[in-house]
Order: structure tokens, then C-alpha cells, then sequence
């Protein structure tokens, strides 16, 4: 369970053109409650994670970073082939986004702040990266993390030498083991925001520490990670980040900084810089504080950009089918596990009946021996 009264963490899960959901989900905390990601500890993330634990730690606004995902996915889907086209090279578009956005002292705020996770290419084991010499050496560090093989290419980058690949590989969400890590994941699971799933679950995995049910909605998001969708799409999980970071915020009794050691009270409690557009209220010594349940303005516009600027008529056909292939596959697998469930569900109403009878029929034996 979340405190204050101890240093906290907060880790981002690799997770592909999804981080845009981490963008929603930020927008909501830094709007609400501020200090709860100015004063964390350590701020850590693994491949797309790290991209936004990156710009949260040396200031770049997430509403640019938010930009640059649309554009990027936008990008993508240009091509037939989509991220797989030979012409195109997420790596580099991600190497040159870094060089164009980082400040000149950003290995400067990130050491000590930021923790990046790597894959070792040699052995496959896992490092974080809390230390950074200079800024070319944390752009290093970044790229490595995102490189996917194949996906990202086929030579991985390197750091002081030792060639890496993406840190999801090994370790998708670092310093979750410590008590007090908020974990971030566009999966629903156990991560403490993440999508609450509506639909059946029949079992759950455990993937570089990251806690993933197994269901098609799952399915759907995993695709949609490597494979971007179309920008309305990509709007409607920033919109979700966004919800389900207000669900936990009320569910940790965070709102309205009820909870803030009175210390943090006056350097957090500021304005809303954003419109309301729906709203509840809450209390603080006597103060009548609104609690946005919508994404902020500013976010708004770079969606709306991005969507009424999509012109690819949805011709990105590699989403079309793989979706298509993959609800085929889970259908029989979903429905045959409901049945099992639902058939195992009966047999213990059955024998659960069965037994309460013999136990009344027991009890009505012992009474007429008695009686007798």
C-alpha cells in the first residue's frame, strides 16, 4: 500500500505505441496531484517506458511527447508494411527525437533520478542504468532499451562498448518489487494503473515482472503495441490512461491531497491550469476543490490534430490481420476454459449441496436417537 511517510518509486512498463497511455495517465496525476511524481525517488521505465520516464525526469512536456507518438504512429502506418517497411526505422526516429528534444544538461537531472532497463545481448541478463556521464551517453542508453530485435532492426546499439537490447526482455517493470513502486502497464493485470478488464479472465502470466491477465482484450493491446492503430484510436487510450489514473488516485484516497503531509500542502495546492469540462468536489479546510474527469485542453488538440490530419483511409492492412488471425485463435481457447470453469463452478454447488444433506441427515438421526 502506497505512502508518504516513505520514499516512493514510479516504474513504466515497455509497451510499444501504447506509452501513449502513460501520457493520459500523467496528464491526470500532474493535474491532480503533482507531488505524487515530482517527489518520487527514482523514476524508471523499460523500453517506451523508459522514453517517458526520460521526459517526465528532465522536463520535456508530455504534451510534445504525446506529438511525437501520434506522428510516429502516423509514420508508420504510411507504409503498407507499416513499422516492418525497409524504408522505415523506429530506432532512428526515436535516436533523432532525443537529439532534437533533450536539454543539453539531461544526463545531468536524469543521474540518480531516472532507471533505465537493459537486456545484456551477451548473457541476456538485466541492468539499470541510474548513472549518466553525458548527454550522448543517456541518448545511448535509451535507444538501447527500445531495441526489439528484429522489430527495431537486426544490430543492436551499445553502451560503453557492451551491445544491449530492449530492458523489457529481462526486466518490463524495474523496482516493482520495492513496496512502495507505483507501477504503470497498458495491460490489464495487478499493476497499480492499468486498464480494469470488464471482459472474462481465465489466467494470468508474469512477464518481466509484469503482471498480464490472459484475455482478448490483452490480445488486442499487445498487437496494438508493435502495430500502431489509427489516431482516434490512439486517443481513446490516452483517454483511458487518463481514467484509470483517476481510479487510483480516488481508490489510494489521494484526491483533493487529503492524504499530503502538510509540508507538501503548500508547495502542490495550486490551480488547475486546465479547463473543467466534468467535475466532482471534495473538501479541504473548508476549501471546494474540482476534480477533473477529463483529459486536459491542451491534450485534446494534439488528438484532435493528429485525428483529423490521419489520411490513411485505414489502409494499414498487418492490424486488420493479425486481429482477425488472433480472435480466431483465443475464441475456442476463451470458450472452452467458460465451460470448464462453469462445469467446475456446478460440481462444487453439487458436492457442496451433497454434503450439507448428509450433514442434515446425520443431525436428524442423532435427534431420533436421542428421542429414543
Amino acid at each position: 500500500m502506497f505512502t508518504w511517510e516513505e520514499e516512493w518509486n514510479i516504474s513504466f512498463a515497455g509497451c510499444g505505441f501504447r506509452s501513449i497511455y502513460y501520457l493520459g495517465a500523467l496528464s491526470c496525476i500532474l493535474q491532480q496531484v503533482p507531488q505524487l511524481v515530482h517527489g518520487a525517488s527514482k523514476i524508471c521505465g523499460a523500453s517506451s517506458g523508459c522514453l517517458v520516464a526520460a521526459a517526465v525526469t528532465v522536463g520535456i512536456p508530455i504534451q510534445q511527447l504525446c506529438v511525437d507518438v501520434l506522428t510516429m504512429a502516423k509514420e508508420a502506418r504510411k507504409h503498407t508494411l507499416g513499422v516492418f517497411h525497409p524504408t522505415f526505422s523506429l530506432l532512428h526516429i526515436v535516436r533523432h527525437s532525443l537529439l532534437e528534444k533533450l536539454p543539453a544538461d539531461a544526463h545531468l537531472r536524469a543521474s540518480g533520478k531516472l532507471c533505465v532497463s537493459l537486456t545484456r545481448l551477451a548473457d541476456g541478463k538485466n541492468v539499470l542504468v541510474s548513472e549518466f556521464d553525458s548527454r550522448e551517453e543517456l541518448i545511448q542508453v535509451l535507444t538501447c532499451s527500445c531495441f526489439f530485435p528484429v522489430y527495431c532492426g537486426f544490430t543492436p546499439p551499445s553502451y560503453r562498448g557492451v551491445h544491449y537490447m530492449d530492458g523489457a526482455l529481462s526486466n518490463n517493470m524495474p523496482l516493482f518489487e520495492q513496496r512502495n513502486t507505483i507501477t504503470f502497464a497498458p495491460f490489464s493485470g495487478e499493476s497499480d494503473i492499468c486498464p480494469r478488464e470488464g471482459t472474462f479472465n481465465f489466467f494470468e502470466v508474469h512477464y518481466g515482472n509484469v503482471s498480464i491477465q490472459v484475455n482478448t482484450g490483452n490480445v488486442h493491446r499487445i498487437c496494438t503495441s508493435f502495430l500502431p492503430p489509427k489516431p482516434e484510436k490512439l486517443a481513446e487510450i490516452c483517454h483511458n490512461g487518463y481514467m484509470d489514473a483517476l481510479h487510483f488516485l480516488r481508490e489510494r484516497d489521494l484526491l483533493g491531497l487529503q492524504r499530503l503531509p502538510s509540508s507538501f500542502v503548500a508547495e502542490t495546492f495550486k490551480p488547475a491550469p486546465y479547463e473543467l469540462v466534468e467535475s466532482e468536489k471534495t473538501s479541504l479546510n473548508g476549501l471546494d476543490l474540482k476534480v477533473e474527469e477529463n483529459l486536459p485542453v491542451s491534450f485534446k488538440k494534439v488528438l484532435c490534430v493528429a485525428c483529423r490530419d490521419d489520411q490513411d483511409g485505414g489502409k494499414f492492412l498487418p492490424v486488420k490481420v493479425v486481429m482477425y488471425l488472433l480472435t480466431l485463435l483465443m475464441l475456442p481457447i476463451e470458450l472452452a476454459v467458460l465451460l470448464t470453469k462453469r462445469l467446475l463452478t456446478s460440481t462444487t454447488d453439487l458436492c457442496r449441496q451433497t454434503l450439507c444433506s448428509r450433514h442434515e441427515d446425520s443431525s436428524r438421526a442423532a435427534q431420533q436417537r436421542q428421542v429414543l
